[in-house]
């Protein structure tokens, strides 16, 4: 029945000039059509579109049969007539009308979601690549309507994090990025080979979009197979090496792109991809850097002559971008991309004008944050260590204003006792070899007025604060140990009396103040356990103002004893130090007396 009424509206048409074709003539083929094949009719069909005198309708109408054909084709994986639905898609991709088909095709390429997106796009590579080199005209607007829709819906597929994720490749990602290279190839070729052709420039115009759009994805979350024997068959790499590779071969190869990024003046042309949303660009750009950096993917076309530091300033604006990145998978590449930096550095040798650079002072705050707030161990780990390496290759001026701005800024006690650590170090090496202006007397009192003070004087959080308070009284007794109170080098003990008033008087207070509010605590939940234990409930207890969360009493007394030793901890080293003190002024008073 299906064949039959397909055939007679073929006949109908067949006497008909192709513009005398009406809208419904286009519905009844297709409905005739479609439920040919849906009922199996398929060597009909074939003959129907092979038949020469329907070439003219096949032209024009044929284009509404694909979307059943691929649809069969991707529901129908085990169906004995596979190979005809691929002959009639074969065969309509040759007879139809290539503007109508390449329209159709990119349709169904949109229409999926999951998985489906990948076998579609598989399916349909190959024809879709036939259609648009059919074209005459408009041929650069279609290629970049072609790879902008291919490029939307692969972004929509999630990137395979690990080894067997990558081997398994359950939403077909990885295949895909292959297919699309062998995609795109011929229209790199056509640019390379008619460079005059000014219809060319526009092609390599959307070829250039395609590239940036896929260092920022997949490329920019991907990760990268350990660079050994697998290198090879990593399929990431593979992309991200053709990729590179169309970026010369349209005739921007990367160091004419990364080293003219974000300067006023550059010496490429193409001011379109310049002119999109910053933070797309800088991705990629970004992307791109730790392509050729990290994973070396030619990096042989950098020039010899570049300095460390030069590469390593170059670098730090795309540190800055992986680091603002939330996903564990883009901001650890820029951690990656900063160790490459610094292991190429001699220490002490980034002088303090680099920190007049926005990106030198916002990169370290990045990595706090990595410190402070990643969930995963081994990246706070890393980014502890990339940040003592960072410190230890600025100069002394450099490491003193990076320790205030990260003093003002971190607001984290753990990463200000660090950077307290770290003052202690330089002091230290100020003592022991040549002396330092930046780590004694007037320079260094400023940056002590950050550390040894207490925020909100007495009524300071101190078990919030415990890390920061001891690193600073350790600090302090260090000083007064190895300070010479009548030469006086670090400053300190003609500062003392600021101090003690400061810090040291506010922080007895303190102290005091929270033992007893702990204490009292303590006494009440031991209280509400007896009164628990009769409930057979669980009880609350508030410390701070905040309610500890629900727990077992005996958790919770667990919890207040953990804060009472800490309080104690402190006032050990706090006696230790008011005892160095007054041994040190006395000697210094006796001395005195002595040579009067």
């Amino acid at each position: 029945m299906a064949v039959e009424e397909l055939q007679s509206i073929i006949k109908r048409c067949q006497i008909l000039e192709e513009h005398d074709f009406k809208e419904e003539d286009f519905g009844l083929f297709q409905l005739a059509g479609q439920r040919c094949i849906e009922e199996g009719h398929t060597d009909q069909l074939i003959a129907i579109i092979q038949n020469e005198k329907n070439k003219v309708i096949i032209k024009t109408m044929g284009w509404n049969l694909v979307g059943p054909v691929v649809r069969c084709l991707l529901w129908n994986d085990k169906d004995d007539k596979r190979k005809d639905y691929f002959l009639m898609l074969d065969l309509l991709v040759k007879l139809c009308n290539p503007k109508e088909l390449l329209l159709g095709l990119l349709e169904l390429i949109e229409e999926p979601s999951g998985k489906q997106i990948s076998q579609i796009i598989l399916l349909l590579l190959q024809p879709l690549q036939t259609v648009i080199q059919k074209l005459r005209n408009n041929k650069a607007y279609s290629v970049g309507l072609a790879l902008s829709t291919l490029w939307s819906q692969l972004s929509l597929l999630p990137v395979p994090y690990s080894k067997e994720q990558i081997q398994t490749d359950d939403y077909g990602l990885c295949q895909c990025c292959k297919a699309l290279i062998e995609f795109t190839k011929p229209f790199v070729e056509e640019v390379i080979n008619d460079k005059e052709n000014k219809e060319n420039e526009k092609l390599k115009d959307e070829l250039l979009k395609f590239c940036f759009k896929s260092l920022k994805c997949p490329l920019l979350t991907a990760q990268f197979l350990e660079q050994s024997e697998e290198a090879g068959s990593d399929p990431f790499r593979c992309f991200a090496s053709e990729i590179i590779g169309f970026l010369s071969a349209i005739g921007h190869p990367f160091p004419k792109i990364i080293f003219n990024h974000g300067r006023k003046k550059r010496t490429w042309d193409y001011l379109e991809v310049e002119e999109e949303e910053d933070k797309q660009l800088a991705d990629s750009m970004a992307s791109l850097a730790y392509l050729v950096f990290v994973q070396g993917i030619s990096i042989d076309q950098l020039p010899m002559v570049l300095s460390p530091s030069y590469l390593l300033q170059f670098n730090m604006g795309h540190i800055e971008v992986f680091l603002q990145r939330t996903e564990e998978s883009v901001f650890s590449k820029g951690l990656e991309l900063l160790e490459n930096g610094l292991l190429r550095i001699e220490d002490n040798s980034i002088l303090y004008q680099y920190l007049e650079i926005k990106s030198f002072l916002t990169v370290p705050q990045g990595l706090v944050k990595v410190m402070t707030l990643c969930p995963i161990e081994t990246l706070r780990k890393k980014s502890l260590a990339m940040l003592q390496l960072y410190i230890n290759k600025l100069d002394s001026q450099g490491k003193y204003t990076l320790f205030r701005c990260l003093l003002n800024t971190s607001n984290h006690s753990g990463v200000e006792a660090f950077i307290i650590q770290n003052i202690k170090n330089q002091i230290d090496l100020s003592f022991k070899k040549t002396k330092n202006k930046w780590f004694t007397g007037p320079q260094l009192i400023s940056l002590l007025d950050l550390v040894l003070f207490l925020p909100e004087g007495a009524e300071t959080d101190l078990l919030q604060n415990s890390d920061r308070i001891m690193a600073s009284l350790n600090l302090l007794r260090y000083l007064v140990i190895k300070d010479n109170e009548n030469n006086s080098q670090t400053g300190l003990w003609t500062e003392l009396g600021k101090i003690e008033n400061n810090f040291l008087k506010p922080l007895h207070t303190g102290l005091n103040m929270s033992k007893a509010h702990y204490e009292a605590e303590i006494k009440n939940s031991q209280e509400n356990s007896q009164a628990v234990q009769k409930s057979k409930d669980r009880c609350s207890v508030t410390v701070g103002g905040e309610e500890i969360p629900n727990m077992p009493p005996e958790m919770q007394l667990k919890v207040l004893h953990s804060a009472l030793f800490t309080f104690d901890l402190i006032e050990s080293v706090l006696a230790r130090v008011e005892e160095l003190i007054e041994i040190k002024t006395k000697s210094t008073s006796e001395e005195n007396v002595g040579i009067k």
